[in-house]
């Protein structure tokens, strides 16, 4: 009786499969919940199904509005101009909807918090020049 090893190469693709498909999910959630940033779980997927399924990675470049994205991503490293003053935009509103729902101080602080961190992480991201 053959055992599972560990370095078994399908096995790992299907690990890579399976947790490109679990970032994918939680990139999708966090379009609708401010705490989950949807960008760099994208890219996490790409990353992984690069690993694990060609056709998995290929759909996801193929994909109309991830697609240009993640390509920008790995080849400059940077955004386009456009799409960080959405990312800015978005991060505001749904951030800011959320801090006006909530009552307590607190909760309205930690996300003042996330946001301000979130700013942070998208300041830092080079803008390319096209």
């Amino acid at each position: 009786m053959s055992r599972l090893k560990l370095h078994d190469s399908r096995f790992v693709r299907h690990v890579f499969v399976a947790l490109g498909f679990a970032a994918l999910l939680l990139g999708v959630i966090g379009i609708f919940l401010p705490i989950l940033p949807t960008t760099p779980f994208i890219l996490l997927a790409a990353a992984l199904f690069a690993r694990g399924s060609e056709r998995f990675h290929t759909w996801l470049l193929a994909h109309r509005m991830a697609g240009p994205l993640i390509a920008d991503w790995y080849e400059h490293r940077s955004l386009r101009p456009g799409i960080k003053r959405l990312a800015y935009l978005l991060t505001f509103i749904s951030f800011s909807t959320s801090i006006l729902i909530v009552d307590l101080i607190a909760l309205k602080l930690l996300l003042l918090a996330l946001a301000l961190v979130l700013f942070y992480f998208l300041w830092r991201i080079p803008v390319r020049k096209i």
